[in-house]
């Protein structure tokens, strides 16, 4: 039987509180257990001290056995300095998914072709602005022209 320092939910709803059980790992989370080794109310400060309270010698003789903790419950337990745990990390944390990525793409090719689209038309203003100039000045010749024939 493999065996676990878990949480057990209790406490009404918005309102919860936690009991630290050492259970079978194949049972519910509520339900039953060996035996409790702590308690846990997160609606206490951080500082206080009646936050996580454990039975500090019950704790050391379960893990002795074999008792595996889970995250949150070794997190309690390195905090009280039971047991040491080893820091993870994680490199893609905070990265988007593949989706977000897509729709970023998308979005950033958009904005790029309404800059393309902008240039263009600002390159045809440009150059429509310079060939009337361009075809006036015949036009005035033509008409100078006219005057002294």
């Amino acid at each position: 039987m493999s065996v676990s320092l878990r949480l057990s939910r209790g406490g009404s709803k918005k309102r919860p509180y936690y009991k630290v059980v050492v259970a079978n790992s194949r049972s519910p989370r509520d339900g039953a257990y060996l035996e409790q080794v702590g308690t846990y109310n997160p609606l206490l400060a951080k500082d206080d001290a009646n936050r996580v309270r454990l039975v500090e010698d019950r704790v050391r003789y379960w893990l002795g056995v074999g008792a595996q903790p889970t995250d949150r419950v070794a997190r309690m337990l390195d905090k009280a300095g039971i047991k040491e745990r080893a820091a993870t990390n994680n490199p893609n944390k905070g990265e988007p998914g593949k989706k977000a990525k897509e729709r970023a793409e998308e979005r950033a090719a958009k904005i790029a072709e309404a800059e393309e689209a902008k240039r263009e038309a600002e390159e045809a203003a440009a150059a429509a602005a310079a060939a009337p100039a361009a075809e006036e000045a015949p036009a005035e010749e033509a008409a100078a022209e006219q005057a002294e024939g």
